[in-house]
């Protein structure tokens, strides 16, 4: 993976976190339009590479792939384990969710374990407001023993201090021990500094967890939803596929005669217009509506939150052939 050079380049910042963290919306909005996608040597994970600009200063960002730990389990946890490892980045800022915090401090303190140099981001604070749950982010900070900012990414609150803290010079600090047990650690950490208005904030989540995660209602609902999306998309596409393969090959005759008027060979003529020009309409009038209704309903499954609970269910079923819940979502 390249980047390109910048003789105003302040720092080189890695951005990492669990999926669903508000990570991308953070580097998204650093970065602007100064940013670039790919894929990481070898490998088929995409990643961004951006920069943000301050006062003709540059910061340097890689987009790690989301990731709950570094235990490479997967292609992703394998990437952002081995980044981070290089030491390429100045910093790791690890972007973590504010309402189910002492989740994401599991990856915070894996990271700790292998770099000093992290800055904890604690996203989404105006939901965690909502659910009654307060983060005491000076305490947090205190008890790693790193910088510890709150931040609403989709607000764009507490950015500017970040940005601020990247462009000035580099403090030292004293991060926390990393104990063998990193679950628990967390758990205890999470209960210093994260405060609960409401004792059943969790409740309705729970509650719909236990039904769409059972092992009676589970996979019953999976199969009906799935079926129901699968039906919309091709009951769906019909009409439109229809009307744009109308659309499309009336203009193959228009194409034809106006290779007939200028007296193109017949192989010319047959090639473009027969051959490309037919593929590709048939291809775009079948392909496209069921795409564009397909992804649009699997992003609101993803948004509702129920993608990871397919993963969850399917999660045993893929792992006796060594693999892994998440990637039933592709299969």
């Amino acid at each position: 993976m390249s980047v390109r050079c910048d003789n105003n380049l302040v720092r080189t910042v890695a951005l990492a976190g669990n999926p669903n963290v508000g990570k991308s919306t953070l580097f998204n909005l650093l970065t602007g339009m100064h940013q670039h996608t790919g894929n990481w040597t070898g490998k088929t994970v995409g990643t961004a590479t951006g920069e943000c600009k301050r006062k003709d200063k540059v910061i340097r960002l890689i987009d790690l792939p989301g990731t709950y730990s570094l235990n490479s389990h997967s292609e992703e946890e394998e990437i952002a384990k081995i980044y981070i490892e290089s030491g390429e980045a100045d910093e790791v800022a690890v972007v973590c969710d504010a309402t189910c915090l002492e989740r994401n401090l599991i990856l915070v303190l894996q990271i700790l374990a292998i770099t000093s140099s992290v800055i904890v981001c604690v996203n989404l604070l105006d939901e965690a407001r909502k659910k009654g749950i307060k983060v005491d982010t000076k305490a947090l900070s205190k008890i790693l023993g790193v910088p510890v900012f709150g931040i609403s990414a989709r607000k764009k609150d507490g950015t500017d201090a970040l940005v601020e803290y990247f462009l000035n010079e580099k403090e030292e600090y004293n991060p926390i021990i990393v104990e063998e047990d990193v679950v628990k650690q967390a758990e205890q950490i999470s209960k210093q500094c994260v405060i609960y208005k409401k004792s059943d904030y969790t409740f309705r989540d729970r509650h719909i967890d236990r039904i769409l995660t059972s092992k009676v209602f589970g996979f019953p609902i999976m199969f009906i939803l799935l079926a129901i999306i699968f039906w919309i998309t091709i009951e769906g596409a019909n009409y439109p596929s229809k009307l744009l393969s109308n659309l499309l090959f009336a203009f193959e005759s228009e194409l034809m005669g106006f290779f007939n008027l200028i007296n193109a060979p017949v192989w010319l003529s047959g090639m473009l217009v027969h051959g490309v020009y037919r593929t590709v309409a048939w291809v775009v009038s079948v392909m496209l509506p069921p795409m564009a209704i397909f992804f649009p309903l699997f992003t609101l499954l993803e948004d509702f939150g129920y993608l990871p609970r397919v993963a969850f269910n399917l999660d045993k079923c893929f792992g006796k052939c060594g693999a892994c819940g998440k990637q039933a979502l592709t299969m």
